[in-house]
């Protein structure tokens, strides 16, 4: 099969875990900017990571034939401090024109608090204000609905903001109908503790049709497996559908989200 990470945190992963993806049939990574697993102390430590994500981590993605995106953004989890977060949204510009950066990703809110709520929006002026995809995280457990409410009224409520050209990820069974009704796509993660299983992302999409979603891993320094998405599509496989639907989900929606940005380039 081919298929498309459309959302995996490679920096806190192994060169194995690249070959692996490469071996499974993955065309290209792309890798939101978030949590370090800590709390980074200051506006320059964002800067050397987005150097990170914009140089090195594609040319190690590069040793394994591996094309590698990007998106950048103070994460919510670092937002409760808006002095930071001023510094850090003031760094990103310059780096919107290197080649493999997609958007302003993955914003959206934590714990729903009003810093990130704040932050939530400059991060969305700062996507219309440069004409750029963008990619939500939504929050965990009993915070989701609530929070994907409020992203989904925030972004909505801009009016140069194009619901088509945003994803709000972490959608599971009580959100994603939110999320798809306002027009946006919805991302469906495959965490084996957490978020969706394999069998649940697959009930999403039977429920609420193939259209505007699509699956990753977001792997990350935490518990979590970065072929993931290839292994949903063995579930996919085991309850009887074909080579075309199995590519539409894995690869063709993400691409054609994807190429809404024009650096984004695989051939399809």
């Amino acid at each position: 099969m081919r298929y498309i990470e459309p959302h995996a945190h490679m920096v806190s992963r192994v060169t194995d875990d690249y070959q692996a993806m490469v071996v499974a049939g993955c065309k290209a990574v792309c890798e939101p900017a978030f949590w370090a697993g800590f709390d980074r102390s200051s506006a320059q430590g964002f800067y050397d990571y987005f150097c990170q994500l914009t140089d090195y981590e594609p040319r190690r993605a590069e040793l394994f034939g591996l094309p590698h995106y990007c998106w950048l953004c103070i994460n919510p989890k670092e937002a409760e401090d808006l002095e930071l977060a001023e510094e850090v949204m003031a760094l990103i510009p310059e780096f919107l024109e290197r080649d493999n950066v997609l958007g302003i990703g993955e914003i959206g809110l934590n714990k729903n608090s009003r810093n990130e709520l704040t932050v939530l929006e400059k991060q969305v002026n700062l996507a219309a204000e440069h004409d750029q995809l963008i990619l939500v995280h939504t929050p965990h457990l009993e915070d989701k609905l609530k929070g994907t409410r409020i992203i989904v009224d925030v972004i909505g409520n801009e009016p140069r903001i194009d619901p088509g050209r945003v994803l709000i990820d972490h959608v599971e069974e009580h959100t994603a109908k939110i999320a798809l009704d306002a027009g946006f796509w919805g991302g469906l993660t495959l965490y084996p503790e957490s978020k969706c299983t394999s069998p649940r992302a697959i009930d999403i999409l039977e429920k609420f049709g193939a259209d505007r979603l699509w699956m990753n891993s977001a792997c990350d320094w935490g518990v979590s497996v970065p072929l993931a998405v290839p292994y949903a599509a063995q579930e996919m496989r085991r309850r009887g559908y074909d080579d075309q639907t199995i590519d539409q989900v894995f690869f063709l929606n993400p691409v054609r989200f994807l190429r809404q940005c024009p650096k984004f380039k695989v051939k399809v």
